[in-house]
């Protein structure tokens, strides 16, 4: 067992989830100089695109359960290697949140009531979008992710630009879906902040833990079939690739 890979995970996962949640709690609605939807949607793809080029050698940089499954359907990753690398994820994602409540609570006038970046459908939707129209937008969304992943990181691909191009994907479905459901395309990222948002957070969590989940399987699944000789594996080629 290498640990080291777990534990630039958790790390990975914690920045993600500081980074873009955070960005989001404590300086989305910031008065008149606040950085918005925008603002935000970059922030969650420079996480990824920062830790890519840290931990990816290390890891892989997945951190997001939908893109270990989505890797693994695709024939990029071990299937035994999935539980220890989501536990991973879902702790740094827990730790991350609870790092933010305490920066954010220390603000006068915080009220956890406004969200704390969960995610949410129906009347918890930014825009109010009703539940179907959130879990397509979700799995749609994870399943495009899981495309842009595997192609940047195929054998083929230009070498070294993969970051930049999940990165860049991820803050494209930011500033697509933030107004539908907050976006997720991440369990992980889901249950750190639902976890203190309070009940009506965790009531929904599980259409933001099965919707990426589908999304990020179809993707590999999709991805794999696309491309007949899969390689690679996220980022830095660390975690042994499955061949197909």
């Amino acid at each position: 067992m290498d640990t080291r890979k777990y534990a630039a995970e958790a790390i990975g996962t914690f920045w993600l989830t500081l980074g873009g949640c955070g960005s989001a709690v404590i300086a989305a609605g910031f008065p008149q100089v606040g950085i918005g939807f925008v603002g935000v949607s970059f922030a969650f793809g420079l996480t990824v695109l920062t830790m890519a080029y840290a931990i990816g050698h290390v890891s892989g940089c997945h951190l997001n359960p939908a893109v270990t499954v989505g890797l693994a359907a695709g024939g990029r990753f071990p299937a035994e290697q999935i539980l220890p690398y989501v536990v991973a994820q879902v702790v740094g994602a827990i730790v991350g949140a609870g790092v933010l409540y305490v920066i954010a609570s220390g603000a006068p006038g915080f009220d956890i009531a406004k969200g704390f970046a969960a995610n949410g459908y129906g009347e918890h939707s930014p825009g109010q979008y009703s539940l179907l129209s959130c879990l397509f937008t979700e799995i749609v969304m994870t399943m495009m992710f899981l495309f842009i992943i595997m192609g940047s990181t195929h054998g083929k691909a230009p070498a070294g630009f993969a970051p930049i191009a999940i990165g860049l994907g991820l803050t494209l479905i930011h500033l697509i879906s933030i107004p539908v459901t907050n976006t997720s395309v991440n369990p992980a990222r889901s249950i750190g902040p639902a976890l203190f948002a309070g009940p009506w957070a965790i009531g929904q969590l599980w259409l933001f833990i099965a919707a990426p989940l589908i999304g990020g399987a179809l993707g590999g699944f999709i991805y794999r079939w696309l491309s007949v000789t899969p390689s690679g594996d996220v980022v830095g080629n660390p975690a042994p690739a499955v061949s197909s």
